[in-house]
């Protein structure tokens, strides 16, 4: 029998360090149900520690998940640990992953600590979580860049004090396959303890390579757990890619040998879920989830694939969740039919007043366009996942009048809190004047970063607008995601929905008479 392959997924921990890539506790819900849906094993949910909002959300996930164990991250110290344990303490399946910088150059220039003070440190903090939790998982920060002498004497110890897994970060994306993978099987056989636990790889991809350092620290090292991201989610380049690490093993389990239990059919609803909540647009070349992933458009590759799909196709488009037909409702469509394709899509909303809800905006939708696609629903979902008690602004309407040769003109009404806004103003474009409109009552000094239109499904021009707004104030970065048939709309809803975020997280924007 094969080896199981444990995957670790950590989107809602690093993927969230993206810049702009904070998630709600609603938001993170909805994807820690779909990486249960996709039979993750572990989802490393958030760093109780960090926040009181990080807390509550590792929190939910650990009441809500009943099938894969649900992890938080901490550093080696008693107060994150303990936090940890507090968060975890609903879950089926729990586990603590305590981690500390073992490099030289983190101990010196970040910790300011001898390396026996980090041993010591990393020693003790184990003996202390598995005094709270029989799941610990260690990892040596920057490990690939450390000594291994010093490794090894680390890792044996963390390993006596019951850490179960121990995780080799490549924190810098530093490694290369070979070498990465021949470094970890030197620890394995130079530490005289380590077949006691299950050896991780954790690779992120500055030099695009943290699928390759992943899969060779599999092979080459023989680790049982990867540590990665849908879409390849993460701060800097991204982490290593969930969906290609677990389709590469699937595809070539001739080479690796091994099993995984991943409902591969669900992998293209996850990615679609996690791009449409945080706003970053999977590029159309992406592997596996790229729109283009099974797309021929050369002559020669479009005739073998109709004579024989695996001349040029070594995956089946749908058995990754791609679908052939993807129209699923129209305006005469019911609200059972609704409600069942939520479930379908995995889409939990928790009450019938906000199936209600949902399915109200469903119909007026559906009359602005005549076929609704699963992406419309995702986003029609998504675009009221925030409750209206955390949602401070809200557009309540927007006309605007664009003409060629004349100065674009738009006039915006929203709310702030339980007041009512009305701002208008000229600008380059009618989206520009909309966006000024907003701030000119808002005065929230905020920078935008960044400003992109994603159509939400392709091959019309009644596609949905998705729009998404990167906002920088006081060096916190937030993204907003708007969508609408009306891309100056779908703007403006996203730009309140930043606004909302940089609110919630204490900023205090409050709209100007």
């Amino acid at each position: 029998m094969a080896d199981k392959l444990i995957i670790f997924d950590t989107t809602l921990r690093d993927g969230e360090q993206s810049p702009g890539a904070s998630m709600t506790r609603e938001e993170k819900l909805r994807i820690a149900r779909q990486l249960e849906r996709l039979r993750v094993d572990v989802i490393e949910a958030g760093f109780a520690a960090s926040s009181n909002g990080d807390f509550e959300a590792v929190k939910s996930i650990a009441d809500a998940i009943k099938d894969s164990t649900v992890c938080s991250l901490a550093r080696a110290n008693d107060r994150d640990i303990s936090r940890a344990a507090d968060a975890l303490r609903g879950a089926n399946s729990a586990r603590i992953h305590t981690f500390i910088a073992t490099s030289a150059l983190h101990m010196e220039k970040k910790l300011r600590m001898t390396p026996d003070e980090v041993y010591e440190q990393a020693r003790l903090a184990v003996r202390f979580a598995r005094n709270l939790c029989a799941d610990i998982e260690f990892s040596p920060e920057d490990g690939y860049r450390s000594d291994v002498d010093f490794l090894c004497r680390v890792l044996e110890a963390v390993i006596d004090e019951g850490a179960s897994t121990i995780n080799l970060p490549d924190t810098v994306g530093y490694a290369v396959p070979e070498l990465y993978g021949n470094f970890i099987r030197t620890l394995r056989e130079r530490i005289p303890n380590s077949d006691k636990a299950i050896w991780s790889v954790h690779c992120h991809n500055d030099l695009g390579m943290a699928v390759a350092n992943s899969l060779a620290g599999v092979k080459i090292g023989g680790a049982r757990q990867v540590e990665c991201t849908i879409n390849g989610l993460g701060e800097r380049a991204g982490n290593c890619a969930l969906e290609e690490v677990v389709m590469a093993v699937r595809t070539r389990r001739d080479h690796f040998g091994l099993e995984v239990g991943i409902d591969t059919s669900q992998i293209v609803p996850a990615s679609r879920l996690v791009s449409q909540t945080t706003g970053f647009v999977v590029q159309p070349n992406k592997a596996v989830v790229g729109a283009n992933a099974f797309a021929h458009a050369s002559g020669i590759h479009q005739d073998g694939v109709l004579k024989a799909r695996d001349t040029y196709e070594i995956m089946r488009a749908e058995d990754v969740g791609w679908s052939a037909n993807k129209i699923v409702l129209g305006k005469l469509s019911g609200r059972n039919a609704f409600k069942q394709r939520l479930q379908e899509l995995g889409i939990e909303l928790g009450s019938e007043a906000e199936v209600n809800a949902a399915f109200a905006r469903f119909k007026d939708l559906a009359d602005r366009k005549s076929e609704i696609f699963d992406e419309d629903i995702i986003a029609l979902v998504a675009d009221e996942s925030v409750t209206a008690e955390q949602e401070h602004f809200r557009l309540l309407a927007l006309s605007q009048h664009s003409e060629m040769g004349e100065r674009p003109h738009a006039r915006v009404a929203f709310a702030a809190g339980d007041e009512e806004f009305h701002a208008e103003s000229d600008g380059n474009g009618p989206v520009d004047a909309s966006l000024k409109a907003i701030e000119s009552k808002v005065q929230s000094g905020a920078e935008m970063l960044l400003y992109s239109v994603n159509a939400i499904t392709s091959g019309s021009t009644e596609s949905q607008g998705e729009v998404t707004v990167r906002l920088q104030h006081g060096g916190r970065v937030v993204n907003g995601v708007g969508a609408d048939p009306d891309i100056v709309v779908a703007s403006a809803k996203a730009y309140l929905a930043a606004l909302n975020k940089l609110h919630q997280k204490g900023e205090r924007v409050a709209a100007q008479g």
